[in-house]
């Protein structure tokens, strides 16, 4: 068994730890959130008061943190992991973060003497309590083999995307399909609900047939039908608009940095704009469908 750091205690980084955890690894994790580390302690996770005890004498060192920002702080800074790392340890990112800043951590690790991966992951917070996250994972590929034994009880498919950042570059590009695809079952629930069409027959039919997609099926934006969806429990978050905005957002960048016109993803980060704007960042990023009905949007309130 392997003895892991982990910084990034949130909503995916608590579950994906605490698999870990329950896979018989060492597990010790740092977050500035107290709450979060004492939710992940109560899984297995043994907590760590700073970034430098998280680290110490750790095989991998795993990080799941909002944005590039906050990623290069942790690596980067006085106090951070490649100052306290031993080089021997392994270094797996699974931020999504801009493909700048993951280039950036890939050559400062490298100039540090550690190997480092870009590993984002597709599959919400329910893959990640349920270890069935799909992992895209980009670095030399030594290094991507060795991350592979240690992702294994977190995920259900782990895919070698290639060099550097090509992880990360999967990710922005599977996310602008997911949010397009969710604004599109959004759009899909409202009309057949004003054209009389029962919620579960309609779902029933759209989950088999070409209307289907992940968010169809786990985060379908009408409460009664999914689980999964944030929709029945009054939008609290799995994925909260402002991190939705982000990673759509990061799409968008990397569009205009290689001259892709993105019309429709450009549309739907309006939308979620149009959700923060309104106060409601923090709730689930299938909120899009209030929108979609007119109940968030004042021209159209009486």
């Amino acid at each position: 068994m392997a003895v892991v750091g982990w910084i990034g205690l949130g909503n995916m980084g608590g579950f994906m730890s605490a698999n870990l955890a329950k896979e018989g690894h060492d597990v010790r994790g740092f977050d500035l959130n107290e709450g979060a580390v004492a939710a992940a302690e109560a899984n297995g996770v043994k907590p760590a008061k700073s970034i430098a005890e998280a680290v110490e004498g750790a095989d991998v060192v795993f990080t799941m943190l909002p944005k590039g920002e906050h990623a290069k702080a942790v690596y980067l800074g006085g106090d951070g992991v490649l100052a306290h790392a031993d080089k021997r340890t392994l270094l797996v990112d699974s931020s999504t973060i801009d493909i700048a800043s993951a280039q950036e951590l890939h050559d400062a690790a490298a100039a540090a003497g550690f190997r480092f991966v870009d590993a984002p992951v597709s599959g919400g917070v329910s893959g990640a309590e349920a270890g069935t996250l799909t992992f895209m994972v980009g670095g030399e590929d030594n290094a991507v083999a060795d991350a592979t034994a240690f992702i294994g009880p977190m995920a259900a498919n782990i895919i070698p995307t290639g060099g550097a950042t090509t992880g990360q570059a999967a990710k922005i590009c599977n996310n602008l399909m997911l949010f397009i695809n969710l604004a599109s079952t959004a759009e899909g629930a409202v009309l057949a609900d004003r054209l009389g069409l029962d919620k579960q027959v309609f779902w029933d039919i759209a989950s088999v047939s070409s209307g289907d997609s992940w968010a169809l099926r786990t985060w379908y934006p009408v409460p009664g039908v999914v689980p999964t969806s944030a929709s029945n429990k009054g939008f609290a978050p799995t994925f909260t608009t402002e991190l939705a905005n982000k990673d759509i957002g990061l799409a968008i960048s990397a569009a205009e940095d290689t001259g892709t016109p993105l019309e429709i993803g450009r549309h739907v980060q309006q939308l979620f704009q149009r959700l923060i704007d309104a106060g409601e960042a923090g709730k689930d990023c299938s909120m899009i469908i209030k929108l979609v009905d007119g109940s968030l949007d004042p021209s159209k309130r009486d």
